[in-house]
């Protein structure tokens, strides 16, 4: 397990999804890495923000507002996340790459916050789209033989 990941909103919302329970262990598995100091985790506040939408609105069995605010607190205040946010100039340097390396903008923004945070990792379900920027290691731990 590498030692310093970055957590896409797809991986934490997973590890709160009771209706696709595959998905959910692999995701909680290193949620719980995080908690237990065995990984060190990365979250952005565009993440924290999605994570709030997608629990209450996407998910098979979407959260009460309350809940989802709960969990989003519980990430945001805890000791064993590292959070990082991004600048202005982060986000015109993610709007720049959109030219040459074709990925959603919004996965840039992560890219570049990730970039300005020293990480390379990021679990995630968007495996796809995360490969076409070459400075980020796209991991998906949901799938069969992948080593989290």
């Amino acid at each position: 397990m590498s030692d310093e990941a970055f957590f896409d909103t797809n991986i934490i919302a997973y590890s709160f999804d009771r209706s696709v329970p595959s998905k959910r262990r692999a995701c909680k598995r290193l949620v719980k890495a995080v908690y237990d100091g065995e990984l060190k985790g990365h979250l952005s506040n565009q993440i924290l923000a999605e994570l709030f939408v997608v629990l209450t609105s996407k998910v098979g069995n979407p959260l009460s507002p309350q809940k989802a605010s709960a969990i989003v607190e519980g990430f945001a205040g805890s000791p064993a996340w590292k959070a990082a946010d991004y600048r202005t100039a982060t986000v015109r340097q993610a709007a720049a790459d959109s030219a040459t390396t074709k990925a959603p903008f919004w996965d840039l923004l992560i890219a570049e916050t990730m970039r300005e945070a020293g990480v390379k990792r990021i679990y995630t379900e968007n495996v796809r789209d995360f490969a076409r920027v070459p400075w980020v290691d796209a991991v998906d731990p949901m799938r069969e033989g992948t080593s989290a």
